[in-house]
């Protein structure tokens, strides 16, 4: 049982060092290309649902398969529809893209913080989940708030890059934190 235990919180780690890794990668493609260009902004925007809808495909494989991650499967379908919908609203109404990605960030914090509770009680070590997924909650209320202001200038990708930012940050501290705890148990 520990060796399963033991592949599950490796398998982890290495998603959450992932996650952390790609977040980066993004936020440096958004100051590089994404501020001054806006098909490489509204590239970068598609793209960010579209890898979360991936990397929680990913998790929720290496964790024991969608049936037993429901939160994580549901984040898929979620992730990909909210793909769409940012290409949708880049078309139509540009300053509606800070809405959807304030409801998404809102409703996806929601199933990061129900998966970090969940795999607290069996892997440990997910308080950065958990805090993630109550930041998340927040800055989607916060998009949500500034998208429905009177600024008549569409938001960039810049305008989502700090919200990645503390994405990047969560995943990184979630990694260190399960590195740490599995150096305790060794």
């Amino acid at each position: 049982m520990a060796l399963v235990e033991d592949v599950k919180t490796g398998a982890l780690k290495r998603y959450y060092f992932l996650r952390a890794a790609v977040s980066v990668a993004w936020i440096a493609a958004v100051v590089a290309v994404g501020a001054g260009n806006p098909l490489a902004a509204g590239v970068l925007l598609v793209a960010y649902p579209a890898w979360d809808a991936l990397a929680n495909a990913m998790d929720a494989r290496a964790n024991g398969g969608f049936k037993a991650n429901p939160p994580q499967t549901f984040n898929v379908a979620v992730s990909l529809l909210v793909a769409g919908a940012v290409l949708v609203a880049l078309q139509a109404d540009p300053r509606r893209v800070l809405t959807v990605f304030g409801v998404w960030a809102a409703f996806a914090g929601l199933l990061q913080l129900v998966a970090g509770v969940r795999r607290w009680r069996s892997v440990g070590a997910q308080w950065p989940m958990v805090l993630s997924g109550a930041q998340s909650m927040l800055a989607g209320a916060f998009m949500i708030a500034a998208s429905l202001g009177a600024n008549p200038h569409p938001p960039t990708a810049v305008a989502v890059a700090p919200y990645a930012a503390f994405g990047a940050f969560y995943f990184l501290l979630a990694g260190i934190s399960l590195a740490l705890k599995a150096r305790k148990t060794a």
